[in-house]
């Protein structure tokens, strides 16, 4: 009777685990809602580490479909708003390279079978949209180019992670692919400057 128990516990031990990883990686719940991973809910001084990237396929999609996105729509918005020339290059830059990626991530995820969500911001970067909505000149180009830097080491934590110890081998070339556009990013989203 004791090693029923025990083996009862364990099954719904790892059933509670098991929803849990499901909703850290943006699936859906019961609910339907879409939960948002913990490595985009945190704001990590230097950026994400490994720990806090998945390895599985859905996780991947759900992250950098939501990477993606906001790249996009904060540089759409720095488009709208920035009057500074660097900036603007800059994010035009960004709204294509991310376009991209993420149709090189959808087609990947469709030839290993999946069926990828359309990308959502998490509530971090709906935050961090909500803010940049609100700003404007030299607050705005900071605020952007700051944003920027933050998200592209997160992302760049997403993509060396999933390449190294993904679990699709279609997503794993793509995050690989994806790992020297996103330095190069890096590079130069540093030599910005808002004035």
């Amino acid at each position: 009777m004791r090693l029923i128990l025990t083996t009862l516990t364990a099954a719904a031990a790892l059933s509670l685990a098991a929803c849990s990883n499901a909703e850290e990686a943006g699936q859906t719940g019961p609910t339907g809602d879409t939960a948002a991973t913990p490595a985009m809910q945190e704001t990590p001084a230097a950026g994400a580490t490994a720990a806090q990237t998945p390895t599985d396929g859905n996780g991947y999609v759900t992250m950098a479909g939501a990477s993606d996105l906001f790249e996009i729509q904060s540089s759409e918005l720095a488009l709208e708003k920035s009057q500074n020339a660097d900036v603007r290059e800059f994010a035009q830059m960004m709204i294509d390279h991310h376009r991209k990626t993420t149709e090189q991530v959808t087609a990947a995820a469709r030839a290993a079978g999946m069926t990828p969500p359309a990308p959502q911001l998490n509530s971090m970067q709906r935050d961090m949209m909500t803010q940049l909505q609100s700003a404007s000149g030299a607050d705005f180009d900071r605020m952007y180019i700051d944003q920027q830097r933050q998200a592209h080491q997160m992302a760049l934590a997403l993509h060396q992670t999933y390449a190294a110890q993904g679990d699709t081998p279609q997503l794993q070339e793509v995050a690989r692919t994806a790992v020297p556009i996103i330095e190069q990013h890096i590079t130069e989203a540093q030599g910005l400057n808002a004035a």
